[in-house]
């Protein structure tokens, strides 16, 4: 079975609670990318910010959740964050292909119906191949 593959959301999906080691996943004025630090204190009931203690003693506050991920999933954010870039940067290559194309015979919301595209056509914007494919995968683990 391969290993489990996770997306930068899921990853950081949970909150941080106090004493969690975490490290940041962005640069902050004064503060490397990748510096570890522990937790010192957690806010926020809508938008979660957190007080950081650093390795080398400083303490820096309301650092957003976005900008921290635990010490054991580090690595693996950085390899997911890297294969969403590439998959934006793709699909926006194959957004700029198909614009640069042209339209298409007929009317764009037809282009899903007859099957033999790839595509599929929901209020009027094109949805990639591989998206359906992902929520396919998605139902079948589901067992929806």
């Amino acid at each position: 079975m391969p290993p489990k593959v996770f997306t930068t959301t899921q990853l950081q999906s949970r909150t941080l609670k106090r004493g969690e080691k975490v490290r940041l996943v962005s640069e902050l004025p004064g503060v490397p990318q990748g510096t570890e630090g522990k937790v010192a204190m957690a806010n926020g009931f809508t938008w979660n910010r957190y007080w950081v203690r650093l390795v080398d003693g400083r303490v820096v506050g309301h650092i957003d959740h976005d900008d921290l991920v635990r010490t054991r999933d580090y690595e693996r954010f950085l390899v997911a964050r890297d294969r969403e870039a590439e998959e934006a940067e793709l699909a926006a290559l194959a957004a700029a292909e198909a614009a640069a194309a042209g339209p298409q015979d007929g009317p764009a919301d037809d282009a899903g119906a007859d099957g033999d595209s790839e595509e599929a056509v929901v209020n009027g914007v094109p949805v990639p191949a591989f998206l359906l494919q992902r929520s396919a995968d998605a139902r079948a683990r589901l067992g929806a």
